[in-house]
């Protein structure tokens, strides 16, 4: 994670993630009863986002057991993106009205007694920090579960506020 505050300038959000060699996804289709977020006021509230891509789930199974580490912090940005897309939507495409993020809430599907389920979210978090700096910065809980939605290794939820 970078240290820098130079994040912290307006206008660049989709920039640094071009620089970052990334790119959003497409809103993946809720698997339920439910929309991608809801506004009240200045907040917007993400609904969980599992680590899908363009319609296929990247990471399933179980973290400390089918995948690594390294893996769940990739399934956790794969997360963040799908959030940062919903975003945009809400947002009507400018990703520079975000004030800051509150919150984020991360879910490891992990083997029993898995311990580093915090460094999993990391890679959701860390990827906040990229886009928007201190902005970025957040208060967080991360849980292990026994399973999510399409055996997806890991789902994160957020809420921004926004101007």
């Amino acid at each position: 994670m970078t240290t820098s505050t130079s994040n912290d300038a307006p206008g660049t959000a989709l920039a640094r993630l071009h620089t970052l060699g990334l790119a959003l996804p497409n809103v993946p289709a809720p698997r339920g009863a439910f929309k991608p977020f809801s506004r009240s006021g200045q907040l917007i509230f993400l609904s969980g986002q599992i680590c899908e891509w363009e319609g296929e789930v990247k990471f399933s199974g179980p973290v400390g057991e089918v995948h690594d580490l390294q893996a769940g912090q990739q399934a956790a940005q794969i997360c963040a993106l799908n959030l940062l897309a919903a975003l945009q939507i809400a947002l009507d495409g400018d990703l520079d009205r975000v004030v800051c993020c509150h919150r984020v809430g991360g879910f490891v599907y992990a083997t029993p007694g898995y311990p580093n389920v915090p460094k999993v979210i990391n890679g959701a978090s860390d990827l906040f920090f990229e886009v928007f700096g201190e902005r970025g910065r957040h208060a967080r809980t991360a849980v292990g579960v026994a399973t999510l939605p399409a055996a997806a290794s890991v789902e994160v939820e957020a809420i921004f506020e926004v101007c």
